[in-house]
């Protein structure tokens, strides 16, 4: 009995390596590595942010997870509070979407690169948890500079 289980286990592996081999020669590309999951890019990296007087607001860490399907986002200002956001494409609607969450807000929006080459998200803020009406339409400007540097615009 011994025996033949150590066959059966034996032709189980052989079958499976060839099954292996053939995978490997045809395997698919690797996830998210299309263009569009490339557009928003430029952001990735450790930033120093500044406001519009020049004077540093905090630190931004855009990292790229999850296989290049997702870009997280790691913010931390002077005053040592935090936000993070997912930025990543919808399948559904092949757009852009950004969720972001922190202590104070919630931001969900979407878009794409525009004709600049510029992301803009649009879409809604919300304040205050549990606060109905606490909310208002929210856009987002990310330009590539030629410097590479990144000017942010919220409105």
């Amino acid at each position: 009995m011994r025996v033949i289980l150590l066959t059966a286990a034996a032709a189980l592996a052989a079958s499976c390596a060839r099954a292996q081999t053939a995978t490997a020669a045809a395997s698919p590309p690797p996830p998210c590595s299309d263009a569009v999951f490339h557009e928003f890019d430029f952001w990735l990296g450790e930033w120093d942010v500044y406001g519009p007087k020049g004077k540093l607001a905090g630190a931004n860490s855009i990292r790229r997870e999850e296989y290049g399907c997702l870009l997280t986002e790691h913010w931390v200002n002077t005053g040592g509070q935090t936000g993070q956001s997912y930025n990543f494409v919808d399948l559904a609607t092949g757009k852009w979407r950004q969720v972001w969450v922190s202590a104070g807000a919630t931001i969900d929006y979407s878009g794409g690169l525009n004709d600049k080459g510029a992301m803009v998200l649009e879409g809604n803020i919300g304040y205050g948890a549990g606060q109905a009406g606490n909310g208002a339409k929210f856009r987002g400007t990310w330009t590539p500079n030629a410097d590479g540097t990144v000017t942010q615009h919220f409105q």
